[in-house]
């Protein structure tokens, strides 16, 4: 079973993190939820409550598949805590999948990550991260998955769930959300 690690902080957008962490979870991928911070609770920014059992300063890379990162409010805190940077290098640097949506893209930008890739993300967000910025709801390019917004996030996540697993399973969770846009 693959297992993808989502770190988040207070803020983050909820239906990006939790529809992403369900239709994964339908797909047979473990999801782990975990804390920036030392602290048991993480709220959403409409006021969800999540109760989480690690932070991220109980997290290696190599226990992990895959990195999700949430867009939202949540991303300016993200990308100013360098554990949190290291980690998402780490997960670069071991060529593992690591799929971001909305503003949580430029995170990657800012890092390099998108230089001579194809990506998207919230439109309002976009700056020369070196890379082509292409306006669809999903963009994969290897092992990158990018999702523009959280009305991206159904195709966003079932996309990624075929990167890290199959089309054959990814179809399957599909049709199982009744899911027919395509």
């Amino acid at each position: 079973m693959k297992k993808v690690l989502c770190v988040l902080t207070d803020n983050f957008e909820e239906i990006e993190a939790i529809g992403t962490f369900a239709l994964l979870s339908r797909g047979k991928v473990s999801v782990d939820l975990v804390a920036l911070r030392k602290t048991n609770i993480i709220k959403g920014k409409y006021g969800l409550e999540i109760l989480v059992k690690k932070n991220i300063s109980e997290i290696k890379s190599s226990d992990y598949d895959s990195l999700f990162i949430a867009g939202g409010h949540e991303y300016v805190e993200l990308e100013s805590n360098q554990d949190f940077l290291n980690l998402i290098l780490d997960f670069y640097k071991e060529d593992k999948i690591i799929g971001a949506i909305c503003a949580a893209p430029t995170i990657l930008g800012k890092l390099g990550i998108l230089k001579n890739k194809n990506y998207t993300c919230f439109n309002a967000m976009n700056e020369d991260f070196g890379g082509t910025f292409i306006d669809h709801y999903c963009v994969v390019d290897k092992n990158l998955v990018t999702g523009k917004s959280a009305a991206a996030t159904i195709e966003f996540a079932l996309t990624y769930l075929e990167v890290l697993t199959s089309k054959e399973n990814a179809e399957s969770a599909k049709e199982r959300i009744y899911y027919y846009n395509k």
